[in-house]
């Protein structure tokens, strides 16, 4: 459920005050972090929120090297504060309202360890910073059953049925009392199981891989829910597909476009469950800079270049890839589209910022180019089925095949096309012979992947599988 600024604001107003400790001889100046293997001072600055030159002051620290295993570094900027820190990822379906639950730590306490401003800070797959319990503590937390409440049912009603005492309720999901629990309030409840906890029980799970999101990437998301409730979702203005895979698991796939800017962008989930209750959950996640290098100055026809000539292409590239087919062709990992003495020969890879004929570097490579003479065998990455092949203007003699989803693969700069609109495409089958056709200043294969109607990294398809 989402909470309105003023209620939250207003219930850190009312949490007890945090009392200034009084540090004491040989007891730390403030909280402390214990280096752990593999950590470097820039990775705990980053962790923690502090810069390198604040936490080396903070500990006296006048070479990066000297940090060793065991090591206690004082946090700076948490003045009056004692303790053990250690920081986790924030996973995927949370709120700073249910992390609060979650770990039973006081929403004020959260609030401060992290230097929250909003609710909205509480990005997916950021650092999250909690006190580290003890060894009692540890046997028992992060756990809970989650209960929803129904429509016109009371906190009453649902501990009696969940057979525990609603002052305990109350005191774990920080309440004052029992008729503050609204419908549709997702609460947690001694047990065994934890799930996302802004999400509706009915929600086991919920996972968006590969975390903070790159420029150009593929964000995959999967929940486990009924197959009878309806599912929708956005992000970066683009409609997210959930489509019900055959492990039964919700899952939907999107592209993260190339020259999006980086920042903070909302992940929204909403839609029905299974017994017609509406819900709608965001959070936030962080789409970080894919750091795309700058290729060398490009020599074209200036046909290919030409506004009008791109503008049509494009907007009728984006008219073949848009049609979302739900059943999903391909299985397991994309394989190589090219022989495989030239799989791993790049001439220019995705996102690379380019320049043609002189101009400013407002381009970008919309695929992965393949190294290869004129003839060289094409074949398709994965099963699907034709839907475009015909010659255009910058990508030449091209092909798209449509894989399911709203996934599709493009080839460009063909010298032959050896497949029709229509036919079904098995991995590993020739598809065509790679040229020199369109915008190009020597024969490769230009090769995309598309996933929700925006271009993404073809290595990423190539190395992991999805969903």
């Amino acid at each position: 459920m989402k909470r309105t600024w003023l209620k939250l604001f207003l219930t850190i107003l009312m949490l007890f005050p945090i009392g200034i400790a009084q540090a004491q001889e040989g007891q730390p100046d403030g909280p402390v972090y214990i280096v752990q293997a593999g950590d470097n001072l820039w990775g705990i600055s980053q962790r923690f929120g502090v810069s390198i030159d604040e936490l080396a002051s903070k500990n006296d620290l006048s070479d990066p090297g000297q940090l060793t295993i065991g090591m206690q570094l004082v946090i700076p900027g948490l003045d009056g504060l004692q303790g053990v820190l250690t920081t986790q990822d924030i996973p995927f379906g949370e709120s700073l309202w249910s992390l609060s639950r979650r770990y039973e730590i006081p929403l004020g306490l959260m609030v401060r360890l992290n230097k929250y401003t909003s609710p909205e800070s509480t990005a997916a797959g950021s650092s999250l910073i909690l006190p580290e319990p003890d060894d009692e503590e540890k046997s028992l937390l992060p756990q809970g059953d989650r209960v929803t409440l129904e429509s016109q049912q009371s906190l009453l009603e649902v501990s009696i049925l969940q057979g525990t005492n609603p002052w305990d309720i109350m005191s774990r999901n920080e309440l004052t009392s029992v008729w503050e629990a609204l419908p549709g309030e997702t609460l947690h409840f001694p047990g065994d199981d934890v799930g996302p906890g802004a999400l509706p029980d009915t929600i086991s799970t919920a996972l968006a891989d590969d975390l903070p999101v790159i420029q150009g990437q593929t964000l995959s998301i999967k929940l486990s829910a009924p197959p009878d409730m309806i599912l929708r979702g956005e992000i970066t203005g683009k409609q997210l597909n959930f489509f019900l895979d055959e492990d039964n698991i919700w899952k939907a796939i999107q592209g993260i476009h190339v020259m999006l800017e980086p920042g903070y962008y909302p992940l929204t989930l909403n839609g029905s469950l299974p017994d017609g209750t509406d819900f709608s959950f965001s959070q936030i996640v962080y789409v970080s800079d894919g750091n795309y290098p700058y290729d060398p100055p490009l020599a074209v026809d200036s046909v290919t270049v030409e506004i009008e000539n791109t503008t049509q292409e494009d907007l009728m590239w984006k008219e073949i890839v848009s049609p979302v087919t739900p059943e999903r062709l391909w299985t397991g990992i994309f394989s190589s589209p090219v022989p495989a003495v030239y799989s791993d020969c790049f001439p220019s890879k995705f996102g690379h910022r380019r320049s043609y004929n002189g101009s400013n570097y407002d381009f970008f490579h919309s695929g992965l180019d393949f190294c290869g003479q004129i003839g060289t065998d094409i074949y398709a990455p994965a099963d699907g089925v034709v839907v475009f092949t015909d010659p255009v203007i910058v990508r030449g003699n091209a092909t798209v095949i449509d894989h399911g989803w709203g996934v599709y693969t493009a080839y460009g700069h063909q010298s032959e096309i050896l497949v029709n609109v229509g036919d079904q495409v098995e991995k590993g089958q020739l598809i065509g012979r790679v040229g020199e056709t369109g915008r190009v200043s020597g024969p490769h294969l230009h090769w995309e992947v598309i996933a929700g109607g925006v271009q993404v990294d073809p290595l990423q398809w190539l190395a992991r599988e999805f969903p």
